[in-house]
């Protein structure tokens, strides 16, 4: 039976890889030239969210939004758990009335296609030195301008027992101090099941319903008025709560 599970996670991997491959070369002549001005960067928002739907209808991955919770007026920054690429791929399409950015480690420019996508509309984090203060400095500067953010305060997908998570980072309390921004916490409850991370090749993977709980956003005020931790312990505390009742389940 394990091994059969295996097998089938393999070829869904190599299913939903080649249809990744195919799908940014479709999209990228699209979308490429409109990252190109200020004004046209807020367009492509759209061929991004065209683009989610594309991976929810044939990657087979309907979304079951558990809780939906009213969003605050833009701009605000999202956070979530972060256990699967599927939470970047699917996040366009789950709430794609408000435009917003990806702040994503800087590995991910390795990857010539998505390198191009990700520097123009996103920002690169890079760890430590003055290129970290850099990011900071931009993601505000984006704040500015009217574009939400996504942050995975995690850091990385944790090499952990999942749907475990690890501590948060403080990075995206301190950006949402200074920035005076609502905070809007988002759990990602099974996707780590839909689709593994790539660097664990035996890790799960298939089709099926990829349940998100948009939980109640963290009003400006609250977030001026907690401390940088205590805003941090907050929205770990909400985010894991749903993966909590997993966990329990699980070890019963």
């Amino acid at each position: 039976m394990r091994f059969l599970r295996i097998f089938f996670s393999i070829i869904w991997k190599i299913y939903f890889g080649l249809f990744f491959f195919v799908s940014t070369v479709v999209f990228y002549p699209i979308i490429l030239p409109f990252l190109f001005s200020e004004t046209n960067k807020k367009r492509s928002f759209k061929l991004f969210v065209a683009w989610s739907w594309c991976v929810r209808i044939f990657g087979f991955y309907p979304v079951k939004k558990v809780i939906d919770s009213e969003l605050p007026e833009g701009p605000f920054i999202i956070i979530a758990n972060h256990a699967s690429y599927l939470d970047i791929f699917l996040l366009p399409s789950i709430m794609p009335k408000d435009a917003f950015l990806f702040l994503g480690k800087s590995e991910i420019l390795k990857y010539p296609l998505i390198k191009t996508y990700f520097k123009r509309l996103n920002i690169p984090v890079y760890r430590g030195g003055i290129k970290a203060v850099k990011s900071l400095i931009s993601a505000s500067q984006e704040i500015n301008k009217g574009w939400s953010l996504v942050i995975f305060p995690e850091g990385e997908i944790p090499k952990i027992e999942h749907p475990k998570m690890i501590p948060f980072m403080a990075g995206a309390f301190q950006l949402a101090k200074n920035a005076k921004v609502p905070i809007v916490p988002i759990t990602f409850l099974n996707n780590y099941k839909r689709l593994s991370d790539l660097e664990e090749p035996l890790g799960l993977a298939g089709p099926g319903v990829c349940k998100v709980y948009i939980h109640p956003f963290i009003a400006t005020k609250e977030v001026e008025n907690l401390s940088k931790a205590k805003l941090n312990q907050k929205c770990f505390d909400i985010v894991n709560g749903p993966i909590k009742k997993v966990v329990a389940k699980i070890k019963v």
